[in-house]
């Protein structure tokens, strides 16, 4: 096999292991699922302990993926301050429209970094030239996930403790 050939099926085999880790649900949970049929009651409560709903960790997750995905497609991209404009202040959403537009920009955003990282001849290692700290696709793809799945496990037991997780 040559070199090209070895490299491309490399790059292949890192593609193909960074969306299984973006779309979630190897080793746990996918956001979708971890988010899904959740009643409006239930979105906006904080449990005893803890600082946030499962409306704050919607929000944040897309937030944070949003940031990301910009950050890597738009070099003069000003990410939010943070942590005030990462997190919404009050703990439910104002309407079932933007709970339900929330659900849908994580997954529409979570594609369209996919098709970032899916451009042809897309370098994965190489830092960004407006990077401050060494950023590269797939740090940041892995970062995507990693931010997602943290948070994704948290709604979980947020759903568990209000006796919602099935």
């Amino acid at each position: 096999m040559s070199t090209r050939s070895t490299t491309a099926a490399s790059h292949a085999a890192i593609l193909s292991s960074l969306k299984h880790l973006l779309n979630g649900g190897n080793a746990h949970v996918s956001v979708e699922k971890a988010f899904e049929n959740i009643e409006q009651k239930y979105r906006g409560v904080v449990p005893e302990g803890l600082p946030y709903s499962l409306w704050q960790l919607a929000e944040h997750i897309r937030i944070t993926q949003w940031d990301i995905l910009e950050f890597c497609r738009n070099p003069s991209h000003q990410s939010p301050q943070w942590p005030d404009e990462y997190w919404p202040e009050k703990p439910e959403p104002a309407s079932n429209s933007e709970w339900d537009k929330t659900l849908r920009t994580i997954n529409a955003d979570r594609k369209a970094f996919i098709e970032l990282l899916e451009t042809p001849d897309i370098d994965l290692f190489t830092p960004f030239a407006h990077a401050d700290n060494n950023q590269n696709m797939i740090r940041e793809a892995m970062l995507i996930a990693d931010h997602t799945a943290y948070h994704t496990g948290e709604a979980v037991v947020i759903r568990r403790l209000l006796g919602i997780w099935n």
